[in-house]
């Protein structure tokens, strides 16, 4: 099976410059949300239809196989354009949607299944609808579908059904060739519609049925601002659920926001207001305390962070963070190293147990093991020009107020007296003085 993504359409009503399926939900673009589920349903192959901000699209995907549709006739038209694709692989072709992306994986599947099963040629999609208004009608005879009844052009008795046509399909490579070739742009929009292939297979003597879902936010389509953010929602619901039954601890779910990508070992504790994005991963036994943004890391097991930001950086085991510190990108904090309030971390690695608890930046550094880094601390890295790194040795101790000028290294064993600017290397075991002499002058105020 392969499929056809539809996502040409320039999204009006999504008052964008941007096109509308590179749109984030819960941090992911929404057509490559739906690229995503069609792999986890076993479809490998996906043939895009593009349009609309093309290049854009192919920026947001990457290297795909494609189509491109100039002119938007329908989604009729949209499958005939790639009507050379589908008699090359000569595979049963699966229809969905670049901007619907809270399909399920299972539906996906267990639309499959029953399309095999019943050696169908064709299964729709449906929804049992509460209040059908604007959808197309599923018409049945017999147990099979032979229409899709528009709002507008159905009697009072088939306003009543229930079943909706979602737009989703399957159908037999020749089946849908066989039905592509009848359909034509007879309408007051000049446009051709997929759904007159429905009537046109029944009418051959083709089978058609439909596989009916009762979970309307499934197959919601993202047209408007307002959808996406009620796409976002539901996703965040689905994906914090997912975590608890994985084992993790939401201590308030509908405040806590975490992108479809993290992960998150058990018996984790996440606290209200916490954001975690991208590609992240937390251990086990970890606690984030509110106001903390983590993003693109990896958080190793028996962390804690509080009211922090973590930007791709790697804490290992025992690692405690905050509150208000400021981890940049390749910050790597190895075992037990403590991060207090207002440091701020760039580039480095502090190796286990090193301790930096307040108002210190760390730049572009190599910190040994158990060092301990006095408040106020600095690394100048940069000249204006150039990074350079600082390198301290292990079991030292940097005093207070200890600014670096680097390129620099201090050795092991080794202190710096508070106040210092260090402009030479410190060799091991010595105390490294680099202050103005105090000078005192007596009845200064008179």
């Amino acid at each position: 099976m392969i499929s056809l993504i539809l996502a040409a359409g320039k999204g009006t009503r999504m008052k964008s410059e941007r096109s509308k399926v590179v749109h984030e939900v819960n941090g992911v673009p929404m057509v490559k949300m739906v690229s995503k589920l069609l792999k986890n349903a076993g479809i490998e192959k996906s043939i895009y239809i593009l349009g609309h901000r093309m290049e854009e699209v192919l920026n947001t995907i990457g290297e795909v196989e494609y189509v491109e549709q100039v002119e938007q006739l329908g989604t009729g038209h949209a499958v005939l354009i790639a009507k050379e694709k589908i008699e090359e692989n000569k595979d049963d072709v699966l229809i969905t949607y670049g901007d619907t992306p809270l399909l399920r994986e299972e539906t996906i599947n267990r639309m499959k299944e029953k399309f095999h099963n019943e050696n169908l040629d064709c299964i729709i999609l449906s929804c049992n609808m509460k209040d059908p208004f604007a959808y197309g009608r599923i018409i049945k005879k017999d147990g099979n579908v032979v229409d899709i009844i528009e709002e507008k052009e159905a009697t009072e008795e088939q306003k009543k059904i229930k079943e909706v046509n979602t737009g989703v399909y399957i159908f037999k490579y020749k089946s849908l060739l066989e039905a592509l070739g009848k359909i034509n742009n007879n309408n007051i929009k000049g446009e051709y519609y997929l759904t007159d292939t429905i009537k046109i297979l029944s009418e051959g003597g083709y089978k058609v049925g439909s596989y009916e879902i009762d979970d309307e936010d499934e197959v919601l389509g993202v047209n408007s601002k307002a959808q996406l953010a009620q796409a976002n929602k539901i996703l965040r619901d689905r994906k914090n659920l997912q975590l608890m039954d994985n084992g993790a601890i939401l201590i308030d779910p509908a405040a806590t926001y975490i992108e479809e990508d993290v992960e998150i070992g058990e018996d984790t504790v996440i606290y209200p207001n916490v954001i975690i994005q991208g590609d992240t991963k937390i251990g086990k036994n970890c606690i984030i305390l509110s106001n903390t943004r983590i993003e693109n890391s990896i958080i190793k097991d028996n962390v804690k962070i509080e009211s922090s930001l973590v930007e791709k950086s790697t804490l290992e085991e025992g690692v405690t963070v905050g509150p208000f510190a400021h981890l940049r990108p390749k910050a790597h904090l190895k075992e037990n190293v403590h991060v207090g309030n207002f440091v701020e971390i760039k580039n480095a690695v502090l190796e286990k147990g090193v301790k930096s608890g307040h108002l210190t930046y760390i730049g572009d550094a190599e910190v040994g093991e158990n060092t301990n880094i006095g408040a106020g601390t600095i690394t100048c890295n940069y000249d204006g020009k150039n990074k350079h790194k600082t390198k301290i040795g292990k079991e030292s101790f940097i005093g207070s107020n200890t600014i670096m000028v680097a390129p620099v290294e201090i050795g092991e064993e080794s202190f710096t007296a508070a106040g210092s600017v260090i402009t030479k290397n410190v060799p091991d075991s010595t105390l490294a003085f680099g202050r103005a002499k105090q000078i005192n002058k007596e009845g200064w105020k008179k």
